[in-house]
């Protein structure tokens, strides 16, 4: 797989709102160069996927905020909901903790948001330890990933685990990876 171009990034960055949500940083280590292929993998395994009747981002959060159906309601109408390039930084950084409360059609819409901005700026939002936990209450969110989704996903874990400032225990990351490398159940 190539690298993305510089015109790829730029687009990228042109699609969000504040014209940022991939980073300001560029990617010109090795490993960077790695992180540059997973992106592009990331963007063509998720580029048509729609929220559809998922939890939005700013649900979400009302969700964890004990919102009642009303104030849910008015926060998924700012939810973005056919392209989750839009997504700014600045929405996810405020949002982060909507991880835990998608259902499978949002987690597969967000995802991918989290995912990228996480290679570009060096933030983990939680979402290695979201795609790490092997409990069925967490993988149900993502029973809706194909296979090219999943192995994406693989991919970034497999990339995070190798960095030095991997922060996930060994053991988790061998389990992770190997349940990414099955197809959905």
């Amino acid at each position: 797989m190539s690298s993305p171009s510089p015109e790829r990034i730029t687009e990228f960055r042109a699609r969000s709102n504040d014209g940022v949500v991939m980073g300001d940083a560029e990617i010109p280590a090795p490993g960077e160069q790695r992180a540059q292929q997973i992106i592009e993998m990331i963007d063509a395994a998720f580029s048509r996927v729609t929220l559809g009747n998922g939890i939005g981002l700013h649900q979400a959060q009302g969700l964890d905020d004990y919102a009642d159906e009303r104030t849910c309601a008015a926060l998924r109408a700012k939810d973005e909901k056919a392209d989750w390039h839009r997504i700014d930084r600045s929405t996810l950084n405020a949002c982060h903790s909507s991880l835990s409360f998608f259902d499978a059609e949002g987690m597969r819409f967000h995802l991918p948001a989290f995912l990228i901005a996480s290679l570009l700026q060096d933030e983990d939002y939680g979402t290695i330890y979201r795609l790490t936990d092997l409990s069925s209450h967490n993988l149900e969110k993502f029973k809706l990933l194909d296979l090219a989704q999943r192995e994406s996903v693989r991919c970034y874990i497999n990339h995070l685990t190798n960095s030095p400032d991997c922060r996930i225990k060994q053991k988790e990351a061998v389990q992770a990876l190997a349940y990414w490398s099955l197809p959905a159940p």
